[in-house]
């Protein structure tokens, strides 16, 4: 499993640098829905490091707040997964 997530999250991060090249080229971008589901899917570390490494997509709000709604969802996700999984050691 850490290894599909290390792939996920490598694949992000090109994919966000790959933009950001087409971006300075003025030539045609990967929409954003693309970046935001890599994000979703389990990419969120490496969406993470393109946007602050390479500094893309960091001044477009609307990018940012579904971006981290993302987050917070995934954040949900594990906080519910660790708390089922400590129940199901109880039992």
């Amino acid at each position: 499993m850490i290894y599909i997530l290390i792939l996920i999250n490598l694949l992000t991060l090109i994919t966000f640098v790959w933009d950001k090249k087409l971006s300075i080229k003025h030539k045609r971008r990967i929409p954003e829905s693309r970046l935001l589901g890599l994000a979703f899917i389990g990419g969120t570390l490496g969406a993470a490091l393109g946007m602050i490494i390479f500094r893309h997509k960091v001044s477009k709000k609307s990018f940012l707040w579904k971006f981290g709604f993302i987050v917070l969802v995934q954040v949900c996700f594990i906080y519910w997964f660790w708390n089922i999984s400590q129940l199901r050691d109880l039992i």
